[in-house]
């Protein structure tokens, strides 16, 4: 049962985490209030969001299909195939909001520039805000609230993490997240920095009118096809390989499937992993590469002017320098006695639970290797609003810290050392964990169901 006395709980950001939380704390019978700095839902997804926070380009789909990555009872309509575009995801998520009566709770246009303990035990938090004009007139009047509980769901893919040797460059520099579309860098000799999806969609993008395309790999890469017998690869990976497989059999699932497709990631020029790593995807990218419209080369060692040295001592003249190179974790109205980033790290109990402040959560700090990025906000958002209605219990905070210990040792064990890994995750062994967490209530998570979408139910 839902806790008797209603909570007030804040909820940081009203992209796909932000509405998933509060869909869920709705459903649990608590008040909710939504501060979203721009004045749109739907986060990144919204092209050209003026929270400046957003880094959707114009040919940006996601990677995997509606019918995994949409929210419990809450399909995406047919119309948006098997990858919807980011207008498509950007209007689910608007229409999600709009079903679950979200969007009057929203503070749009409001930017949270504190949020500290109330003193003394009671586990209350202060919630500092303004108005997000930033015309410069000072007009901006600050007010300071107090919660039960407060959920941040801004994001870790708004404040982009630049290379040491980008200031050196004088050509036109600029981060991934700062990308939109290929017409400016026509003609030109571009170099993408980084083989995540994001570098290889950007440089796929790029590829077809620049003068020539290089791209920077210092990390071993797997890069799968986005479709197997016609239907979405992760599918096919999904039947043939399963979570109790042993890693090396997982392994050589996704390489065989790699391989028939594109070949060794040796005969074009990249290294292939012999740890786990993020499989990329793009659904062009090789073609690009076969056709030598993209060029691949090691990481960069250093720059000077417009010449670009790399790993193996190789050089390369380029106009444009395009960084995919990833993003810090950025949370500015958390002090650094309050806030658990660590690095590019969240050092929370289950990616969710701050272990020494009572009614702090966290929605959508991860990087899913290979799953669905809203869907696994969805399940963080089903247990964080159980916590919050004391239908789930936690452990000791001394227990929750060594279990953050024992997580990041073992990604440290599983994954590469690059920063790229901190948040990552593997989802059906997360979804387990958090399932186990849920299981301590002995109550099933409600979940409404609008009438017309169970109608459609899911693809």
């Amino acid at each position: 049962m839902s806790s008797p006395t209603p909570r007030h709980v804040a909820v940081i950001g009203a992209g796909a985490g932000g509405l998933s939380a509060a869909r869920h704390l709705l459903e649990e019978g608590q008040e909710v209030t939504v501060f979203e700095l721009g004045s749109h839902i739907g986060g990144l997804w919204v092209y050209d969001n003026d929270n400046g926070l957003a880094a959707a380009y114009r040919s940006l789909h996601i990677n995997s299909e509606p019918r995994v990555t949409a929210y419990r009872g809450f399909p995406f309509p047919e119309r948006v195939g098997l990858f919807p575009s980011h207008r498509d995801v950007a209007e689910y998520l608007g229409s999600f909001a709009d079903t679950y009566d979200i969007r009057r709770r929203i503070r749009f246009r409001t930017r949270v520039t504190s949020v500290e303990p109330e003193a003394g035990a009671g586990g209350r938090w202060w919630v500092q805000h303004e108005d997000a004009d930033d015309s410069g007139d000072g007009g901006a009047t600050a007010e300071r609230e107090l919660f039960d509980a407060v959920v941040v769901a801004s994001g870790h893919q708004g404040v982009p993490s630049h290379p040491g040797w980008a200031k050196k460059f004088a050509g036109r520099y600029l981060h991934s997240h700062d990308y939109r579309e290929p017409e400016p860098f026509r003609g030109q000799r571009v170099l993408v920095v980084g083989v995540g999806n994001s570098g290889l969609d950007v440089a796929a993008d790029v590829a077809p009118d620049a003068a020539h395309t290089l791209v920077a790999a210092r990390s071993p890469v797997l890069i799968m096809p986005r479709m197997v017998l016609g239907v979405p690869t992760a599918r096919v990976l999904g039947a043939l390989s399963k979570p109790w497989m042993p890693w090396p059999v997982q392994r050589t699932i996704m390489r065989t499937i790699s391989r028939v497709f594109h070949g060794t990631p040796e005969q074009w020029g990249m290294r292939t992993p012999r740890t786990r790593t993020h499989p990329a995807s793009n659904a062009t990218f090789m073609a690009h590469v076969s056709y030598r419209r993209i060029t691949m080369r090691p990481g960069v060692s250093d720059v000077d002017g417009r010449t670009v040295r790399f790993d193996d001592g190789s050089t390369g003249e380029v106009d444009t320098i395009i960084a995919a190179t990833g993003y810090e974790i950025d949370l500015p109205f958390l002090s650094e006695q309050v806030s658990p980033v660590r690095e590019r790290r969240l050092e929370a109990y289950q990616r969710v639970v701050h272990p020494d402040r009572p009614g702090l959560y966290f929605v959508g700090f991860f990087n899913v290797s290979g799953g669905a990025n809203i869907s696994m906000m969805d399940t963080q958002s089903a247990w964080m609003a159980a916590l919050v209605s004391g239908r789930s219990a936690l452990p000791s905070p001394s227990r929750m810290r060594a279990d953050v210990r024992r997580e990041r040792a073992r990604n440290q064990r599983r994954f590469p050392g690059s920063p790229r890994y901190g948040l990552e995750l593997e989802p059906a062994r997360y979804k387990k964990r958090i399932a186990k967490e849920i299981d301590r209530s002995g109550a099933p998570i409600p979940v409404t169901v609008p009438e017309e979408r169970a109608q459609v139910g899911a693809q």
